[in-house]
């Protein structure tokens, strides 16, 4: 049985709950704001991304990597709010595409600087460009598996 040692164990805690707490600071900003939350934010974005076509939910799913059940359900929140539109695809009867409506577009814009803002206080204010290099460099190193 391999065993971490106590170095590891502490830098994967630490890795966890910086990143909760990067999230939480982000989330709280948004809502102070009164903005939806930060996943409506990737969400919006990818469907900016697609243009004026719209997107259909499988390549929306593939771009975010999230559960199908989990989409449709953020999907059917964000239509109700009025943020996208579902329209169907001729000849295809299960298909839609997903378009971004005016209010959408306005939302996501209003929820990046909210967003930026949060960045810069939590990371970019608190690391010199050295250590953000350093921590970007083995960031990649441990995500890359290498």
């Amino acid at each position: 049985m391999i065993t971490p040692d106590p170095q590891t164990t502490r830098i994967w805690t630490s890795l966890l709950n910086t990143g909760q707490a990067l999230l939480d600071g982000i989330e709280s900003e948004l809502k102070n704001n009164n903005l939806p939350r930060l996943g409506w934010y990737d969400v919006l974005l990818e469907i900016e991304k697609a243009g004026p076509d719209g997107i259909r939910p499988y390549e929306l799913k593939e771009r975010l990597l999230l559960p199908q059940y989990g989409l449709s359900r953020m999907l059917g929140r964000i239509a109700e709010a009025g943020l996208i539109t579902r329209e169907e695809v001729e000849n295809d009867g299960r298909g839609q595409t997903i378009k971004l409506t005016p209010k959408g577009l306005a939302i996501r814009k209003a929820m990046w600087p909210v967003y930026a803002e949060t960045l810069v206080n939590s990371i970019q204010d608190k690391l010199s460009k050295s250590e953000a290099a350093e921590l970007e460099r083995i960031l990649r190193k441990l995500g890359s598996g290498s």
